[in-house]
């Protein structure tokens, strides 16, 4: 009987040999990193305060300048709009300008809209205005105001 239990003790020791590998398990687990960056496009507009010389003209003046600033990893667009179509006015009185403004240069008749293709930091443009000149430009105060706002894509 000993002999037997020798045998049964020396088989079990075997089947522990290769059956402690199996048990032996490596356990691991996770973490899940996560956060977020929330989209924000800024603008900063600055007018130079600058008096336009209209008899004589003017081939572009920069008369602001601006700082965009959009983290769309799309890319956003910056809109140009003039109050008065484009124009200076006095009155019932026009002066028509152009403006150019980064890759853009024209009239405001209408909206332009300058496409930026990604996300920029800090970017520095300036707004320049031209004028025909002429002699026979009605007298008074002229005015246009235009609004330049961003918005992401």
């Amino acid at each position: 009987m000993t002999k037997f239990f020798a045998k049964t003790a020396a088989a079990a020791l075997i089947a522990a040999a290769f059956v402690a590998p199996a048990l032996a398990q490596n356990a691991s687990g996770t973490i899940q990193l996560k956060g977020n960056v929330a989209l924000s496009c800024t603008i900063a507009v600055q007018d130079l305060g600058q008096s336009l010389a209209l008899r004589t003209g003017e081939s572009n003046k920069t008369v602001g300048s601006v700082t965009e600033t959009c983290n769309s990893g799309t890319g956003y667009k910056i809109t140009l709009a003039s109050a008065n179509a484009g124009k200076l006015k006095s009155g019932n009185f026009t002066i028509n300008y152009t403006v150019s403004y980064d890759s853009f240069a024209g009239a405001l008749t209408s909206q332009a809209v300058v496409d930026r293709a990604n996300a920029q930091f800090n970017k520095k443009s300036d707004l320049k205005v031209s004028i025909a000149a002429s002699d026979q430009y009605i007298a008074g105060d002229y005015a246009d105001t235009v609004t330049v706002t961003i918005a992401a894509k």
